[in-house]
């Protein structure tokens, strides 16, 4: 037998609690008892994205929000920059382009991440621009944006500002309202601890009024729909009931917690995770790493794909290798969501039996120790 431990950046584990709320007996989304469910969760996804503005509940993955995001505040024509430094990055340029926007595509190298300068600087030269759209964490490379300077940036024009932050809400710091973000979206199977299947889109009152006048055709993914229908505590289509009563389970337990203690843990996870790599002699790939996901390089002789492969296998703990580019040169540990210090140290001391196994040099022990010293602080 071999228990299973999952330190991916999403899916993420699951906790019983939740597990069980989802399994509860159905109801019907459209009987008086769904009101108060729903309105109670529009509460604690607003505590979450930090903003007093409406918290959009879809039932599809993160690249739906996504979607309903840019389709909803712009019209085809549109000029829009959109910062790519990842795989995941790539995603806001292809949907603009796919509704006939005008992209203005920035490619960064991955592992660096964009600076306020050189926003300022494209809106300088585009200040025609009706949106800029970043990623918050990079979940291929690991990489954070500084995305509070950046809205400063972005608010002193008329472009609105766009966050993918599908797998950095309720782990990194966001202060949706306090940073002037006209936009958030993020996916269910990170931070908030849920399974796949939901998706969720914060909106501004800038960003409301943008919608309104949005020509990008639009059907299930409208968000003129949604706001419409949000205001009868409701969705316009049937929504994923049992994630919801898991949802509602999860937001009990992140308000318990507290955001800025669960930044904290968030912080000191991925902190020991780092450390722990270092005193293996390893070396961490991005250049501003986040505290979703740990990208570390393979080391010199090693081959990339084994070392996830082994993890998994031999040991029961899962972990992600590099995507495209970066395919069997890095591979990713994320402590994210439902992780403890448990967790964390395990998938250490499960990369030291590994990387000893293929033939990797370093003092045996040095991994553990370093993340037990960041964890004792």
């Amino acid at each position: 037998m071999q228990k299973r431990l999952l330190l991916t950046p999403g899916p993420t584990m699951v906790p019983p609690e939740v597990a069980s709320a989802e399994a509860q007996p159905i109801i019907h989304h459209r009987a008086p008892e769904f009101d108060p469910l729903f309105m109670r969760i529009q509460e604690g996804l607003q505590y979450v994205f930090q903003t007093k503005n409406p918290v959009l509940l879809l039932t599809s993955s993160g690249s739906g929000a996504m979607e309903c995001a840019l389709t909803g505040v712009c019209s085809p024509g549109d000029k829009i920059i959109c910062v790519e430094g990842g795989k995941f990055g790539e995603r806001w340029r292809e949907i603009g382009k796919a509704f006939g926007m005008n992209v203005i595509s920035e490619a960064i190298e991955w592992g660096t991440a964009v600076t306020p300068q050189r926003i300022e600087e494209l809106l300088s030269q585009n200040p025609d621009a009706k949106a800029v759209c970043v990623t918050h964490c990079e979940t291929s490379t690991g990489v954070l944006t500084d995305i509070k300077a950046i809205a400063e940036v972005v608010a002193k024009t008329d472009a609105l500002f766009l966050v993918d932050a599908v797998s950095s809400l309720g782990a990194e710091e966001i202060r949706t309202d306090e940073w002037n973000i006209d936009i958030v979206v993020t996916g269910s199977q990170k931070a908030l601890m849920l399974p796949p299947g939901l998706a969720f889109v914060s909106v501004s009152k800038r960003a409301q009024e943008r919608a309104a006048q949005s020509k990008t055709p639009a059907y299930y993914f409208s968000m003129k729909a949604y706001l419409k229908n949000l205001e009868k505590k409701t969705t316009p289509y049937t929504p994923a009931v049992s994630l919801i009563l898991a949802l509602d389970k999860a937001l009990e337990m992140i308000r318990k917690e507290g955001m800025e203690n669960i930044w904290a843990r968030h912080a000191q996870l991925s902190k020991a995770i780092q450390a722990g790599c270092r005193a293996m002699g390893l070396t961490i790939f991005s250049q501003s790493p986040s505290h979703v996901v740990t990208p570390v390089k393979v080391p010199a002789g090693i081959d990339g794909g084994a070392i996830p492969k082994m993890l998994r296998d031999q040991y029961g703990v899962t972990i992600t290798g590099g995507q495209e580019k970066l395919k069997g040169k890095i591979f990713r540990i994320a402590t994210l969501g439902y992780a403890t210090a448990f967790d964390a140290t395990t998938g250490i001391c499960a990369l030291e039996l590994a990387l000893k196994k293929l033939g990797h040099k370093f003092q045996e022990g040095a991994g553990i120790a370093a993340a037990l010293k960041v964890l004792a602080e």
